[in-house]
């Protein structure tokens, strides 16, 4: 067990720092009609790479490093949900909703994707 949350821990704090490379630096403050594209952004990206990883990975070491680490970290529901609220108190509801319902499906799909890579290549 202990193996296992060294991995996750390392696995997070590295996903934690790339989604604010993406989020916070690279993307601050993008929207697009005034949605937040850093958030959405991280999640779509996370989400194809939690598909490709669970189709390619065989080790278990690397599933607690990359998929419920380096993927939980990166990708960000408590943010999204953030965004979603800070939407909604701006009168925005349609947006927010939008932003729901876009997010939801792109990620999914993005999940979808990820897995299709990797049967795709080999994996």
């Amino acid at each position: 067990m202990i193996k296992e949350l060294i991995a996750v821990g390392a696995g997070g704090a590295l996903g934690s720092a790339a989604r604010y490379l993406v989020s916070y630096v690279w993307l601050s403050g993008l929207t697009v009609g005034g949605l937040p594209v850093g958030t959405f952004t991280v999640n779509v990206a996370g989400s194809m790479l939690i598909g490709y990883l669970a189709q390619t990975l065989n080790s278990s070491m690397a599933v607690w490093l990359l998929c419920v680490g380096f993927c939980g970290g990166f990708t960000t529901f408590s943010t999204f949900s953030a965004d979603f609220i800070r939407l909604v108190r701006a009168g925005n509801t349609t947006g927010a909703l939008l932003y729901v319902a876009a997010t939801v499906a792109v990620c999914a799909l993005a999940t979808v994707a990820g897995a299709r890579i990797a049967v795709a290549t080999g994996r």
